[in-house]
């Protein structure tokens, strides 16, 4: 997507002035943020086998009016240990953007696309922080492909509706 990516704090434009497609990031937050470890301090202890890891991953966006979207990454994890749960973790993180100079297509890539792919790494730091301050190692997120998983969900949407 060509434009601007950005927190919203840059130079000031003058009034009426030509400007081309723009994506500014006003707020990132935490929406929701669960981390259970239900077998501690059993699960704290070395385990005789590697864990199995499954990350779910799930981008929404609902329009706030015409040029502000709010765009929610949810993650969820669970870390299992032969059958048993050594940790589950929950993350909603959202951010509020504002799409503008853009057509109804590229509005859909630079909030289903590229807000996703900017604010991951934030939600990725917090998905670690907290798995480690659970008392485990931190869970490391591998980069997410933003685009091949909007284009899944747009099959999936198509098999089934």
């Amino acid at each position: 997507m060509d434009g601007v990516v950005g927190n919203g704090q840059g130079a000031n434009q003058q009034a009426g002035a030509n400007v081309g497609p723009q994506l500014i990031v006003n707020a990132q937050y935490i929406k929701h943020l669960s981390f259970e470890s239900p077998r501690s301090p059993h699960s704290l202890m070395q385990q005789a086998a590697p864990p199995s890891v499954e990350v779910n991953v799930n981008v929404t966006a609902q329009g706030l009016d015409p040029e502000n979207y709010e765009v929610v990454l949810k993650i969820n994890g669970s870390v299992k240990s032969q059958e048993e749960t050594l940790f589950l973790i929950e993350l909603s993180y959202g951010a509020v953007v504002t799409a503008r100079n853009l057509t109804q297509e590229a509005i859909q890539q630079a909030v289903l696309v590229e807000t996703p792919r900017v604010i991951f790494p934030f939600a990725r730091n917090i998905i670690a922080t907290t798995t480690r301050d659970g008392g485990f190692p931190p869970l490391m997120l591998n980069t997410i492909d933003f685009a091949e998983l909007l284009r899944r969900q747009a099959t999936e949407e198509a098999h089934t509706g």
